[in-house]
């Protein structure tokens, strides 16, 4: 399997990559195979079980609603917020669900948040977050019988599922990798710099021109984000009263930093980050970078980069989007390591599988358009995952709030920090980034993920 930075970075809704966009895209294959397939008119008994942390933690999370709306055929990257909202009073009201509404003639059912079934003692072989989809016919016929897992990041697998014949695979690449000492050769045998080795592999699947253009997207999303968060106010959902602090943090930072002097850096790095990651709290629109939990961390690192790098004031437009580019492909080339070593999924392998991973994809990123070599790129990188190992997943009641916010600015100036011991180094090190990230595979597990 290819992995690409439109893979790491997907627009979804929070608040959370495993727990509802997962979710949602799961459904939506689901009822999607049932149109193909012509049975979608047939349907006359729907049954969703959902299994392990998906059901343990879902009610904060998000699972039950998004697997919901996946099933009317919502997608996770184009629903907006008020869609969320106005479909699920509907179907709370109504007690039915427009099966396959968003993709063809819809099958209306009685079914509810009530109807799903929860077994949050039960954990699938495959992964502990799991769902299962049946469709039965009139007469009791099995139409579609299906189990997906949630693996973390917004993927999604189907237990059976055979590589789909388009699917490519790494030998098409022209440098193929799955580990920082591959990805490293190619960099030294071929005198290209980590971004320009994401992006040479990139251009396998798509043009210069898209390619361009969704990275683009995404930081504009990414900021999208941060500056709708700063306009909200009163409490986040979920129960927990926790106040909304971005409108007040940004109101006070203006007053404070009129003219962004350096010596605040930290304090708006923390701002973005808790911004984003309130945004994703409240079921707004974020970037999983590289899941919905983590989605403040490379945010707060790239402002950093665009507003406190040395020479920041003399920057083009031209010479602005391609630090954003080099960013965001140097942290995809970091994070497909993680993906294709270990895992993003913090019902999988805890709180470091996200905020460790986003910390060290950031951290790398940071290091390469503050100037670093690959080493030291490759150093920071190593640097920040180092300080996360043994993270659990541990939200209070579930939801994506406490102490995920924080936690995600803590690991945004971790990021910084370890960017800058990288670069008064010469790359050199004792312990390297592969093997860190094969440590974390036999690290506490989380109970949660998002």
């Amino acid at each position: 399997m290819v992995i690409s930075v439109f893979d790491l970075f997907k627009v979804g809704i929070g608040p959370s990559s495993s727990h509802t966009v997962g979710p949602m895209r799961a459904a939506r294959e689901f009822v999607a195979g049932l149109i193909e397939a012509g049975d979608l008119a047939r349907i006359a008994e729907l049954r969703v079980d959902i299994y392990g942390s998906l059901a343990a933690t879902g009610r904060g999370h998000g699972t039950f609603p998004a697997a919901l709306l996946g099933l009317e055929g919502y997608d996770p990257e184009t629903v907006q917020q008020d869609e969320v909202e106005a479909a699920m009073a509907r179907i709370t009201s109504t007690g039915e669900l427009q099966l396959g509404a968003q993709l063809s003639e819809p099958t209306v059912l009685r079914y509810g948040l009530d109807d799903l079934i929860q077994h949050p003692l039960t954990v699938l072989e495959r992964h502990s977050n799991g769902m299962r989809f049946a469709a039965l016919a009139g007469d009791g016929t099995s139409l579609r019988d299906e189990t997906y897992f949630s693996i973390g990041g917004g993927f999604v697998e189907r237990e059976g599922a055979e590589p789909a014949a388009t699917e490519l695979t790494p030998d098409v690449l022209p440098y193929p990798f799955e580990t920082a000492e591959q990805l490293l050769a190619h960099t030294e045998a071929s005198g290209l710099s980590i971004p320009e080795v994401m992006f040479a592999n990139e251009l396998v699947q798509r043009s210069e021109a898209e390619v361009r253009a969704g990275l683009a997207n995404i930081w504009q999303v990414m900021e999208q984000c941060k500056d709708a968060a700063i306009l909200r106010t009163g409490n986040l959902p979920g129960g927990l009263n926790v106040p909304r602090r971005a409108p007040e943090w940004h109101r006070r930072l203006r007053e404070q930093d009129a003219d962004r002097h350096p010596r605040f850096w930290q304090e708006w790095l923390n701002l973005v980050a808790i911004a984003v990651n309130e945004e994703n709290a409240s079921g707004g629109r974020v970037v999983t970078a590289p899941t919905n939990g983590a989605a403040g961390i490379i945010p707060a690192a790239l402002f950093y980069a665009t507003h406190y790098a040395p020479d920041v004031a003399e920057w083009s437009a031209e010479r602005k989007q391609q630090v954003i580019d080099d960013f965001l492909l140097t942290a995809a080339a970091i994070g497909v390591l993680y993906k294709k070593q270990a895992s993003i999924s913090g019902a999988e392998v805890g709180c470091q599988g996200e905020v460790g991973s986003a910390a060290s994809m950031a951290a790398g990123a940071l290091a390469q358009v503050l100037g670093g070599t690959p080493a030291q790129v490759e150093n920071a990188a190593e640097i920040a995952m180092e300080h996360h190992l043994g993270l659990t997943c541990d939200p209070i009641g579930g939801l994506v709030q406490i102490p995920c916010i924080e936690r995600n600015a803590v690991a945004a100036c971790t990021a910084v920090n370890a960017a800058k011991i990288a670069l008064m180094g010469d790359g050199s090190h004792y312990v390297t980034l592969d093997e860190v990230i094969v440590t974390r595979l036999f690290g506490i597990k989380g109970v949660g993920g998002v």
